[in-house]
């Protein structure tokens, strides 16, 4: 496992904020496997039941209660841990909280987001940074190709709106600072990543559809759908995992030609509608789908298209896909199952799970799967 990535994390020092939640769970997991020394930063377990509690990652790691809307709490936690690498994912992530609290949304996703570039910027070990945003960020036209890194960010909700300023900072921050040579700039590369829809074992926040389904099909009630004909890039949680590993990687190695945005989602094929993927999720369930529409109050704007095109992370990491959604869906059904059943399944379960994606994305010959890389610098 320590391989991968070119061997890169065995041993590297890695800063990871919102590393309770969902995809920061698994991939502290990951992290782990690959030998990193994880510190993790983040305000508070964000759900129950909790993946991250559930793979008791705390006592593995240098585990830090802290709000990123803090600044000074937040570089005081990273002068400590001294990381060579920044991956940040906390944020207020869910669409329909950012309309109940919009200020919060705001002050989560754009300053937090500027206070670690800020701590990133004067802390002399830091090679890479990896800010973790959305597919949510572009002014979305609805049309049937997908989205690019250089197309218009923007966004109608406090969410996407959020995040588009969010790319903004990271922008300003690369160009004004780190670009420019500022004090640790000239060595350290700052990327922007924005994934498609993520599926996968434990997530269970509220407002979310899979987490809503498994509720629903678990207590025998019909699954709640606000949009159902919406179309989203659906993929699961190790997709857009595995880009993240490899780009922190390689901006360390070359942050000229690294830094920027990145999409990192699904084939176009796998962007499929709500109910689709209701029907697909059910069918993996071992029952019928039965889902009913939301009622206007329930269902806020959001866009009724959404598509990501990753050429340039396949042309230019050598990052593509492994799982199409019916695979992805087979995977996250099978661990929800799996782990409600025995949830002492729940550790071994996703290792696992890790260990087939990366065979999996050998088999493909992925760029990162490969076994035959250099290794450390």
């Amino acid at each position: 496992m320590d391989q991968l990535f070119d061997g890169y994390y065995s041993g590297r020092r890695v800063f990871v904020t919102g590393h309770t939640g969902f995809k920061g769970s698994w991939l502290t997991q990951w992290l782990l496997l690959l030998g990193a020394e994880v510190s993790g930063y983040s305000i508070s377990v964000p759900t129950q039941p909790s993946l991250y509690e559930s793979l008791g990652l705390s006592g593995q790691i240098q585990d830090v209660r802290g709000d990123v809307r803090r600044s000074q709490d937040i570089q005081t936690a990273m002068d400590k841990a001294a990381p060579e690498v920044i991956i940040h994912m906390a944020a207020q992530a869910l669409v329909l909280r950012s309309y109940a609290d919009p200020l919060t949304t705001f002050e989560t996703n754009v300053m937090g987001t500027a206070n670690v570039l800020e701590a990133a910027r004067h802390c002399p070990s830091v090679r890479s940074v990896v800010i973790v945003t959305t597919d949510k960020c572009y002014a979305n036209n609805e049309w049937q190709y997908g989205c690019r890194e250089a197309d218009a960010l923007g966004g109608h909700d406090p969410y996407s709106a959020s995040k588009a300023a969010a790319e903004m900072v990271v922008a300003s921050y690369r160009s004004s600072f780190f670009d420019a040579g500022d004090t640790v700039g000239k060595r350290t590369g700052i990327a922007s990543v924005r994934s498609g829809n993520v599926i996968g074992g434990g997530d269970w926040a509220a407002n979310r559809l899979v987490p809503d389904c498994m509720r629903a099909l678990t207590e025998g009630n019909p699954i709640v759908v606000r949009n159902p004909g919406s179309v989203r890039p659906w993929q699961h949680v190790l997709e857009p995992l595995a880009g993240y590993l490899w780009l922190g990687a390689l901006l360390a190695r070359d942050p000229a030609t690294y830094g920027g945005a990145w999409n990192f989602g699904p084939d176009p094929e796998s962007a499929v509608s709500v109910e689709q993927l209701v029907s697909m999720v059910c069918q993996a369930w071992g029952g019928a789908a039965r889902f009913e529409t939301a009622t206007s109050a329930q269902a806020l704007s959001e866009a009724d298209i959404l598509r990501l095109d990753c050429t340039k992370a396949r042309s230019q990491l050598g990052w593509r896909p492994v799982y199409d959604v019916s695979e992805a869906v087979r995977q996250t059904v099978m661990w929800y199952r799996s782990t409600m059943e025995n949830a002492g399944q729940a550790v071994p379960l996703t290792v696992r799970s890790i260990g087939d994606y990366a065979r999996a994305a050998r088999a493909r010959g992925v760029s990162w799967a490969a076994m035959e890389g250099g290794g450390r610098e």
